[in-house]
């Protein structure tokens, strides 16, 4: 099922695509809907090539009025076509299967009601799961869709909805209707897009800047609407609209701009043009961190950036598939906090987006941004922290060393001159290039096309008076990665004010080039309480601080007055402890004294997840239990204390149910649970509750009965799913040999559930318990990634990991495995081996912590 990029330069150099017409009947029973495409195309006089179709039976392929035989030219994956004439008619008739994947056309029955929703998710390869397709972004043609399925269904697709037309009734009586879409403009057919059951809308619209009003719909399922916030997705719709037009210079390209808000999705969300799919999780059924809610934000704001950057221009090839995602995530993060309510969001992105970057870069599989994509295989793995969060931080460097103004009126000047067709990363940095007067050539070759981070120190020297007489800015690269880069970054001087707070009271801006640059502005200036490098946080570089600025930080850090310093602070320590330069017990005691004082709610999640990796996997293991018993005291110490429905409270309570192992513990989550101890404020919602059981589960306190009286009161679809996780953490030899069968084993698992049994399984306070199956997952995990789908094979490879097994025995394993290996499987071997590096991270990190 693979396609290399030779074949598609190959495919391309022969094809011109027009028009696609493709007929889908959705009434044909729970497993199969029969799909015809008609393609017309151009193609070089006489010459062969292939259609992509992921197909169950092919009944009829046509060619220029010619039948050829199915049996012949199909192989249920391509479609081979000989002796093509300059211009084609394609005919393909073909049964295909529905999956539960959350690839293809996707299908999902809400056990509320039991009612039928479908989606497609296409990116990257997968629209050929439902038409015949020559599957490349750089082959756009116009799609139109003909669709029969039930009457009381809702149909959308990415032209507008058009009224459905009566067309009798199916096998079993059910009454049918055709819908028949308008062609689209010219697409890839990655963002194509169809979703149909009986969703349920809001409508709105909202007035594009070349004066047309475009509809706006958000859709969800018919169980979930009451919890739907519509008002607040068209509020954030509305100012990326005016944002995003404003900034590109050019209008919203498409016709209307639907957000569905879909079951099972594998993904945060897709860009299908106009017809945005959105993982149904974002519509909050109990209370959330406001965390979640800002997450939320950003993901509408990334994919409504896509239609102008990745629908109306796309990438050639999936090479460029980073700047695809890196300028969405760049855009949303910069338009929330430019435009919305959300002024904080570069605090977030530094949070939670840079440290992906940092983890991801420092693993040996990290890759420059410029990936080398020779296939599908290669591009389906680098849906990475590489391609996202490292290219956005990059694009922010880019943007800092041409300057804002100049970067839009390149990125304006590029969608001007590009509008609906293919390009690649030149087109764009020569725009940028013509705006800023910059050479971009060597910024290109040093940022996007080496790996690795850099680091950055200061090196300062005062005289007896405490004014600083040198000041320079050290750059080093780890091995094996030795590029130096240039930095356009802030250095920030803090002082204590009157209040004892840190307050910025200097700010220079400069080029960072080589081992040492000098800083001459700061000669002369007594020496801060606290220099901080990359203040701002404008450079993509780790950081450390100086001796004296880590005991400022150490003692004054809840005192910073705004959230981005203290948060570039907290990922420098964070930094430090996962590098095993300074003792995990030391960042420990950091966020436990910390943390309640942290006013930022992506602060606070982010800081108790690596609370959590901290504890688990970094600190001495002799220790471990003893310092988690201690950290579970503190935050449930942090919960009572926190103000009364407050969203540190929420987290707090979350985080200390994770930690609760101690028969103590598990007493007051029974206690809050049953409500015998309460805390002023916080309601115990379904999302909640489950998390509760799910504790006191994964502490041996509940079992099977109780998990199930839970789901006969919370029937839901995310009732059923939480069960799973529940039951999987079951901490019993039983109940993870259970779990294991219906993961591995057995492939009936939709792709929700598998994921949701995973989470459970891997949920333990003895690692014990999973030590019987590291030689189980390197005995079973090629046949998992030979027989089952990308994204599910995928999730079971990292998913299952031994991670729990810290012990040079585990790394040895993993070599094992992998010299069998050899290079047979590129993908997988990536995977194993980015898991068996957090291994060894923690062996280094433990020995420094003893």
């Amino acid at each position: 099922m693979n396609l290399t990029r030779d074949e598609a330069r190959t495919r391309a150099d022969l094809l011109t695509v027009q028009s696609y017409d493709i007929t889908l009947d959705l009434t044909r029973g729970d497993t199969q809907f029969s799909s015809t495409t008609v393609v017309s195309f151009g193609a070089a006089q006489g010459a062969s090539t292939f259609i992509d179709a992921v197909t169950d039976t092919v009944h009829r392929v046509s060619l220029n009025g010619v039948d050829l035989d199915p049996a012949e030219v199909s192989d249920g994956v391509r479609i081979r076509l000989d002796n093509l004439a300059v211009s084609n008619r394609l005919v393909v008739q073909s049964d295909l299967p529905y999956m539960n994947t959350g690839e293809g056309l996707h299908r999902f029955v809400d056990p509320v009601d039991d009612e039928v929703y479908l989606y497609t998710q296409f990116e990257v390869p997968d629209s050929r799961r439902v038409f015949a397709v020559f599957e490349q972004p750089d082959l756009k043609a116009t799609f139109r869709f003909t669709v029969t399925a039930p009457s009381h269904w809702d149909v959308i697709s990415n032209s507008p909805t058009p009224a459905q037309v009566q067309a009798g009734s199916a096998a079993e009586d059910e009454a049918r209707s055709t819908w028949s879409f308008e062609p689209t403009p010219v697409l890839s057919s990655y963002v194509t897009a169809l979703i149909a059951g009986p969703y349920q809308s809001v409508r709105s619209d909202v007035t594009s800047s070349d004066g047309r009003t475009i509809p706006l719909g958000v859709f969800a399922r018919k169980s979930l609407m009451r919890y739907l916030d519509a008002e607040n997705i068209f509020e954030l719709t509305r100012q990326g609209f005016e944002f995003y037009e404003k900034q590109f210079g050019t209008p919203y390209p498409f016709e209307k701009y639907d957000q569905l808000f879909v079951p099972q999705f594998n993904a945060g969300a897709m860009e299908n043009a106009g017809a945005v799919t959105i993982v149904e999780t974002y519509v909050f059924r109990s209370r959330v961190p406001d965390a979640t809610v800002e997450r939320r934000a950003i993901t509408i704001l990334h994919e409504l950036a896509h239609m102008w950057f990745g629908d109306l221009v796309t990438m050639r090839w999936w090479n460029d598939l980073w700047l695809n995602e890196s300028f969405a995530e760049y855009m949303s993060t910069l338009a929330a906090a430019k435009a919305t309510e959300f002024t904080q969001a570069w605090t977030t992105f530094t949070s939670i987006e840079k440290a992906w970057a940092y983890r991801q870069d420092q693993l040996p599989s990290t890759h420059p941004i410029v990936a080398e994509i020779r296939d599908l295989d290669d591009v389906q793995v680098n849906f990475d922290g590489i391609t996202y969060a490292k290219g956005a931080s990059v694009l922010k460097q880019l943007v800092a060393w041409v300057g804002q103004d100049k970067f839009m009126e390149g990125v304006r000047a590029y969608f001007s001159q590009h509008s609906w067709g293919n390009t690649e990363l030149g087109d764009l940095l020569s725009e940028l290039e013509k705006a800023s007067g910059r050479d971009l050539t060597g910024w290109s070759a040093q940022w996007l096309e080496t790996a690795g981070v850099n680091t950055l120190r200061p090196d300062i020297e005062t005289d007896a008076d405490g004014v600083i007489t040198a000041f320079a800015v050290l750059q080093s690269a780890p091995e094996g990665y030795p590029t130096l880069r240039p930095h356009r970054l802030a250095v920030g001087f803090y002082d204590l004010d009157g209040d004892a707070r840190l307050v910025r009271v200097h700010r220079i801006e400069l080029d960072v080039h080589g081992e040492r640059t000098d800083v001459a502005e700061a000669l002369g200036r007594k020496r801060p309480a606290l220099v901080l490098l990359n203040d701002d946080d404008l450079a993509y570089a780790k950081i450390r601080l100086d001796p004296d600025s880590l005991r400022t930080s150490v003692r004054h850090l809840r005192t910073f007055s705004d959230s981005l310093p203290r948060t570039l602070v907290w990922a420098s320590a964070w930094d430090a402890a996962r590098d095993g330069e300074t003792p995990a017990r030391n960042y420990v005691d950091l966020v436990l004294q910390n943390i309640g004082s942290e006013s930022d709610s992506s602060v606070v999640l982010v800081l108790l997840r690596q609370l959590a990796l901290t504890l688990t996997f970094y600190v001495n293991p002799a220790d471990s239990t003893a310092m988690g018993d201690a950290a579970a005291d503190s935050l449930l110490d942090l919960a009572r204390d926190a103000e009364a429905a407050s969203d540190s409270q929420l987290q707090f309570v979350r985080g200390f149910a994770v930690r609760a192992r101690s028969e103590q513990h598990l007493d007051v989550v029974q206690a809050v649970l049953s409500g015998t101890e309460t805390l002023e404020g916080l309601g115990i919602d379904s999302d909640l509750r489950w998390e509760l059981v799910t504790s006191l589960v994964t502490g041996g306190r509940y079992g099977q009965p109780e998990i199930d009286v839970e789901l006969a009161g919370d029937g839901t679809s995310a009732g059923q799913l939480a069960a799973a996780t529940a039951t999987a953490a079951i901490p019993t030899p039983e109940a993870k040999a259970a779990a294991w069968e219906a993961i591995v084993t057995r492939s009936d698992l939709p792709n929700a559930t598998q994921r949701a049994a995973i989470l459970g399984f891997a949920r333990v306070h003895d690692p014990a318990l999973l030590e019987p199956y590291a030689a189980k997952y390197f005995d079973s995990v090629q046949e998992v990634w030979d027989t089952r789908t990308h994204e599910i094979a995928q999730r079971i490879v990292v998913g299952l990991y031994p991670s729990h097994l810290i012990s040079t025995e585990a790394l040895e394993q993993a070599d094992r495995f992998l010299e069998r290996l050899g290079n047979a499987s590129p993908s997988l071997r990536r995977l194993i081996l980015e898991s068996r590096d957090g291994v060894q991270r923690a062996l280094r990190a433990q020995a420094v912590d003893r």
